[in-house]
């Protein structure tokens, strides 16, 4: 077993936390490789980690079994990207803010340590989404969503669906999110959409700030294919991938989106549920009134 660890050097003590969770790594005599880029912190990173820092990071992800993320959801997010080409899976250490994504905080490090030494951990596989922008060569990839907007026009865009090659409908709005069940929690469910079990096998539709009473998020299952197209009077619409991957398409732009065959592997644990996750994090469901309820198990 050998763990990859990718960390975000712009995060206060970095290389402390990276120092800690190596030198725990080697009391149980765990393998791991470090990123290149934590020579780019600011400070000197120990010299007894020096030489155990390979110069490539693509050559990190090849050769590790479990990719380490030391950061937060965004820090995840673009950890998980680069492991995706080489089918690797991710386990998030939080030392950001909210850390929905991640599988345990920064005081959880030794049960996980303990879990990835005796194996005690499972691989949940989770829906990738990707997009064909017409005229484009690059297939966009997403885990969390793909948001079409306006980008810095001060207007509405037309948007226009199409389902299977089923007409739905034409609207005005900022943009629209297509999001998966992991993407849910994410930009869309600020802009009313729903919740959704990373288990479904769906995605989600979910406009932004449609000029409209009557337009509404739609879920439709993640085996068809959805083809939208936005026009702009602006030289340009947005489209991005996971708020990581950012693109500006001349109008009018097509793209067709459809579930990917690649899957986003996540490490987990018996640290926490999806449920308690979302009543932690998001505080879902949580009502004062009862909030001495909270944690009760059945």
């Amino acid at each position: 077993m050998k763990l990859g660890i990718v960390a975000n050097i712009t995060k206060e003590n970095i290389l402390e936390v990276v120092s800690s969770f190596t030198s725990k790594l080697k009391d149980n005599n765990i393998d791991y490789i470090l990123t290149k880029s934590l020579l780019e912190a600011d400070g000197k990173i120990k010299i007894e980690l020096f030489e155990e820092i390979i110069l490539s990071d693509d050559e990190l992800y090849k050769n590790a079994d479990i990719i380490i993320s030391i950061g937060g959801d965004g820090t995840m997010l673009n950890t998980a990207f680069n492991a995706l080409k080489y089918e690797k899976p991710v386990l998030g250490i939080n030392i950001g803010k909210l850390g929905f994504l991640v599988e345990a905080e920064l005081s959880q490090m030794d049960f996980i340590i303990d879990c990835i030494k005796n194996k005690n951990y499972k691989i949940d596989e989770r829906i990738v989404i990707s997009g064909d922008i017409f005229g484009k060569q690059e297939q966009i990839l997403a885990f969390n969503d793909i948001v079409i907007d306006k980008g810095s026009w001060h207007k509405m865009i037309e948007l226009s669906i199409w389902v299977d090659d089923e007409y739905v409908s034409t609207f005005n709005a900022d943009g629209i999110i297509i999001a998966t069940p992991t993407g849910s929690t994410g930009y869309s469910i600020s802009v009313g959409g729903p919740i959704i079990s990373p288990k479904a096998d769906v995605v989600s539709l979910s406009p932004i700030s449609p000029h409209s009473l009557t337009v509404k998020p739609l879920v439709l299952p993640s085996n068809q294919e959805i083809l939208i197209k936005a026009d702009s009077l602006h030289n340009y619409v947005q489209v991005s991938c996971d708020g990581q991957r950012a693109y500006n398409v001349p109008p009018p732009m097509e793209i067709k989106i459809k579930k990917s065959e690649k899957k986003l592997k996540l490490i987990s644990t018996s640290l926490s549920s999806y449920f308690s996750t979302l009543r932690k994090k998001l505080l879902w469901g949580i009502d004062i009134r009862h909030s001495n309820k909270e944690g009760k198990e059945r």
